[in-house]
């Protein structure tokens, strides 16, 4: 683990100070709970983001190959050099 210092506010660190006496939780696995979850909620939007952008082109996009449903393995093969 990585020691760090942060400043807390003294309603923020009375309210964790009263979560750790009642759940019998250490005040530093209470703050590493709630940094877990901040990160989590960041990469779930970023992962949203993506799948919204990606539902935003979905069909706006021509290959003018009639037949690309079909062969789009073949197709992909030749793009890649293969």
């Amino acid at each position: 683990m990585v020691r760090t210092q942060v400043q807390l506010t003294e309603e923020q660190f009375e309210a964790l100070k009263a979560m750790s006496a009642a759940s019998g939780v250490s005040l530093a696995e209470i703050v590493r709970r709630a940094v877990d979850r901040m990160i989590s909620e960041y990469r779930g939007s970023e992962r949203d983001d993506c799948i919204s952008r990606a539902i935003a082109v979905a069909g706006k996009f021509r290959s003018g190959l009639g037949d690309l449903s079909v062969e789009h393995d073949k197709y992909f093969v030749e793009a890649m050099g293969g």
